[in-house]
């Protein structure tokens, strides 16, 4: 299996205290070399994505907000959350340049699964705004640009965050061929999309201390069905980490034996219905110690 990631994804610098820092990376890797996961996969730095895939999910006037936002010295808010420095532009290329190459990998190579270790995360990033610590949606762009792939009719994006993936609903809900499913706490942050009803959207709301047991009977109940139905021939994955009982950002009660679960689960879709293909992308998880081990189980279970 690959794991695609860069070293310039710790360039990405935002405010003291904040809990998307670049230390979430560094205690990962760290932790993988420690328990000699990285000398079993194959680590791969990508190339930053093209200009013509970003515009497929996001605006001109998106990207040249960012361009224009991005300072030449220190840091600077886009709103209280979301923070700029001078190197986020190219991380955020970068790291949606990761999961491209991720689709390119399992759709053109007998590799059928993949891993991005990146920063920033995406899947808040709207069509025309970056928020929730996101500029660019990596996933989204991806699976938009998987749907020009020869074989490719349909796709399917699966969120386990423990936010709602509002970014890749607002970005995919007008692309019937995508799924769609994210798992969240609710009510809680970003309150949006979170509501909508269409075929290729499953929101999966989650209340506050909903333990494993709750998140695995939603899961069966709400995304079971609707990726039987879809039967996707490439399965994404927004992988955050934040619903982990540990984590200081929400109150969902998981341990990383549910990671692993949900990964199985999720591996078993692939095997049926899309040759085992899956790209896995890092999104939230800001409890160091409890990101690694959770992050290792679904590697594990990936691979």
């Amino acid at each position: 299996m690959r794991i695609y990631t860069h070293p310039e994804y710790l360039n990405h610098l935002v405010m003291d205290g904040h809990p998307e820092r670049p230390e979430r990376l560094v205690h990962l890797m760290d932790h993988w070399q420690r328990i000699g996961l990285t000398q079993d996969f194959q680590m791969i730095e990508p190339r930053p994505i093209p200009n013509e895939r970003v515009l497929a999910a996001h605006s001109q006037s998106h990207i040249d907000f960012l361009l224009a936002s991005q300072p030449e010295e220190g840091l600077l808010p886009l709103d209280p959350d979301t923070w700029m420095s001078v190197a986020s532009m190219s991380a955020a290329r970068l790291a949606a340049g990761a999961v491209f190459a991720g689709m390119d990998t399992v759709l053109n190579s007998p590799e059928q699964r993949v891993f991005c270790a990146v920063r920033p995360p995406g899947h808040h990033a709207e069509r025309d705004s970056a928020m929730g610590f996101c500029l660019f949606n990596s996933v989204a762009i991806a699976a938009i640009a998987a749907l020009d792939h020869t074989d490719v009719n349909r796709v399917a994006v699966l969120d386990f965050d423990v936010h709602h993936g509002n970014g890749t609903v607002d970005i995919c809900r007008h692309h019937p061929e995508i799924l769609v499913c994210s798992s969240f706490q609710s009510p809680y942050y970003p309150n949006r999309l979170d509501n909508l009803i269409q075929p290729n959207i499953v929101n999966t709301p989650l209340e506050a201390g909903s333990d494993g047991p709750i998140f695995r009977a939603a899961i069966e109940r709400d995304w079971l069905p609707a990726i039987e139905a879809h039967q996707p021939d490439i399965i994404f994955i927004s992988a955050g980490f934040d619903a982990h009982i540990d984590d200081p950002l929400a109150d969902i009660r998981l341990v990383e034996e549910d990671y692993r679960w949900v990964t199985e689960f999720i591996v078993a879709m692939a095997n049926q219905y899309a040759e085992g293909r899956i790209v896995s992308t890092l999104e939230g998880g800001y409890d160091l110690d409890a990101l690694a081990l959770s992050a290792t189980a679904h590697i594990e279970a990936l691979a």
